[in-house]
């Protein structure tokens, strides 16, 4: 069915958490409401603000532009524009805008009727930002512990940040991290795979000569039975999939955040707990 031929069904007045029947409206496809509105707003002039920032910068190569916080010096107050007050403004622009594309999902999920889990999910990649460029550096005492805006500047952030702590790869909630990421990517590529495989059977589907039979979930559920012993079902597999993306964006939060606030030495040296265990002795 195409969606144009249901949309009218479910464009239904209400479901707003602010602003009520002023700004509840669409713009062709896409619903606007309050948030909408803001997340234009902060968007916009997030974007404008950057390429000013560019402007008064030294180079226009995409690639060198950084617009970068404050010195170390400022501490938590504000700065002047030119140095680092652009970045303290562009971030609140950012979290405005994430914050209010959230909230206008959970106004589109209220109108269809709909659980909450994709705002839910949206809320840890929020969180993982927020963290980055406020929570660490409060922690830390000074806006210039966020990272800059860009693209070289900021993968010289993340590169320089590692060699403070001499080995991230060391970090235990990065592990963790980095266990979830690459999950994720195993787990939903075998689902992916399997329902490709399954709705495109080839010209002949085992051992009959069926052409092109779409299979059902009992073949899916099969499959996976045969193969590891279980299988955790056409809705669980999307629950995994959720529960593993959403840890690797929250301990990739807390890995950074841990790295500096809580310990300031190499994480090599955290490990040292282990070797002192009496079992050794």
């Amino acid at each position: 069915m195409a969606l144009l031929s249901f949309e009218r069904k479910y464009r239904v007045r209400g479901g707003t958490l602010l602003g009520g029947d002023l700004f509840d409206f669409w713009i062709g496809p896409f619903y606007v409401g309050f948030f909408g509105i803001t997340g234009l707003f902060f968007t916009v002039l997030g974007t404008a603000l950057v390429i000013y920032g560019a402007a008064i910068g030294p180079t226009w190569n995409i690639w060198r532009i950084s617009i970068a916080p404050p010195d170390l010096s400022y501490g938590l107050a504000l700065a002047p524009l030119a140095e680092g007050g652009l970045w303290q403004i562009i971030t609140i622009c950012a979290i405005g805008s994430f914050g209010s594309w959230a909230l206008r999902e959970v106004e589109i999920c209220r109108k269809l009727g709909m659980g909450l889990h994709v705002p839910f999910a949206f809320s840890f990649a929020v969180f993982a930002y927020v963290t980055l460029v406020v929570i660490r550096p409060v922690l830390l005492g000074a806006w210039g512990h966020g990272f800059p805006y860009g693209i070289f500047s900021h993968l010289d952030w993340v590169s320089n940040v590692g060699y403070q702590y001499l080995h991230f790869h060391y970090n235990p909630a990065h592990m963790l991290a980095v266990t979830f990421f690459f999950t994720t990517t195993m787990a939903l590529s075998l689902h992916g795979g399997l329902i490709l495989s399954a709705a495109n059977p080839g010209r002949k589907s085992g051992w009959t000569n069926d052409l092109h039979e779409v299979k059902t979930p009992e073949y899916e559920d099969t499959f996976f039975r045969d193969t590891i012993g279980y299988s955790v079902g056409t809705l669980g597999i999307h629950r995994v999939g959720l529960l593993l993306a959403l840890n690797a964006g929250f301990w990739s939060a807390v890995c950074i955040v841990i790295s500096g606030p809580f310990w300031n030495e190499g994480w090599p040296q955290w490990w040292a707990w282990w070797l002192n265990l009496p079992i050794w002795s």
